[in-house]
């Protein structure tokens, strides 16, 4: 079996569509108005809405996504922020609306084509990680857009580029380690690392500094800031639910609560006391300082 290089999608460029590929249509929104498509962008939703059973996981979600952007997604448990990241990810549908990746509509594309080309760390996928597989071997199977290791012939240039992704997500002595040995942080970082082996256009981090005690937090916050510093750097979508952990570098902003958008735009903003108060129901006080966000409750009035 060839190297996974041979299958990747060379960074940047969009496959040849398959025969199959049905022409698009403009999408309609709710409104009844056209929204008008742009093949351009990384993401595209229009009207996207996710029903599970009676629940209404996503409601009329629309959101663009261009190439140069790095995005942070932020509301509360249930808010819809990782339905969201999956429909993102290729990885579900939504049940009405219109989800374009790379300018493909959902629905309307073999997701096989796409997938090699985003870049995916989140609970969910660490969960099927097998225990027993090597920190390089999860790395570098990224290349098949597998988990857990089998007959699959990997060449040496693609064991030194998983070997130089864990050494610049500060887990570089650990490529010998179980996975299953790692600790929580530790298999975040693993995660990123796996994200970044296909060179994706587009990299998604859900939660990725959730159980990382605060020096691991700030030291791989300074490691995200110098990679969205690199003008080669994918769009990118970071879930989570504390301004302070976003590094640096971060240019808009999505505040979800309940399934429904509280705000979008530019970060400098959507990231102030109004916007944020209201999706988590709680009076805050936020600042910036030196391009990072603090938030904490306001304190309350002593009469």
């Amino acid at each position: 079996m060839g190297r996974p290089t041979d299958r990747r999608v060379a960074p940047k460029q969009r496959p040849a569509p398959c025969g199959w590929h049905q022409p698009r249509a403009a999408p309609v929104r709710f409104d009844g108005r056209v929204a008008e498509v742009n093949p351009d962008a990384v993401l595209q939703f229009v009207d996207v809405t996710v029903r599970r059973g009676t629940k209404l996981l996503l409601d009329r979600i629309n959101w663009t996504v261009e190439v140069d952007e790095r995005w942070a997604v932020l509301g509360a448990n249930g808010a819809g922020k990782t339905t969201l990241l999956q429909i993102a990810a290729a990885a579900i549908h939504p049940t009405s609306g219109e989800a374009y990746v790379f300018g493909e509509r959902l629905g309307r594309v073999d997701v096989f084509e796409l997938r090699p080309r985003i870049g995916l760390a989140s609970a969910a996928l660490a969960e099927r990680i097998p225990g027993s597989e090597t920190v390089s071997d999860v790395v570098v199977s990224a290349g098949y857009s597998v988990l857990g290791r089998w007959r699959e012939a990997y060449g040496r240039l693609d064991v030194r580029r998983a070997a130089r992704l864990l050494e610049r997500v500060g887990v570089g002595a650990l490529g010998a380690r179980t996975y299953g040995t790692l600790s929580q942080g530790e298999k975040q970082r693993v995660q990123i690392a796996r994200a970044l082996m296909t060179d994706p256009e587009l990299l998604l981090l859900d939660e990725p500094a959730a159980g990382m005690d605060l020096g691991g937090r700030e030291d791989l916050l300074r490691r995200l800031t110098r990679f969205a510093e690199d003008p080669d750097a994918p769009a990118s979508v970071l879930v989570t639910h504390h301004v302070e952990e976003l590094p640096p570098g971060i240019t808009h902003a999505m505040l979800l609560r309940d399934g429904t958008v509280v705000a979008q735009g530019l970060a400098r903003d959507v990231l102030t006391a109004g916007p944020l108060s209201e999706t988590f129901g709680l009076p805050l006080e936020v600042e910036r300082r030196e391009g990072r966000w603090y938030a904490r409750a306001r304190a309350a009035v002593t009469p």
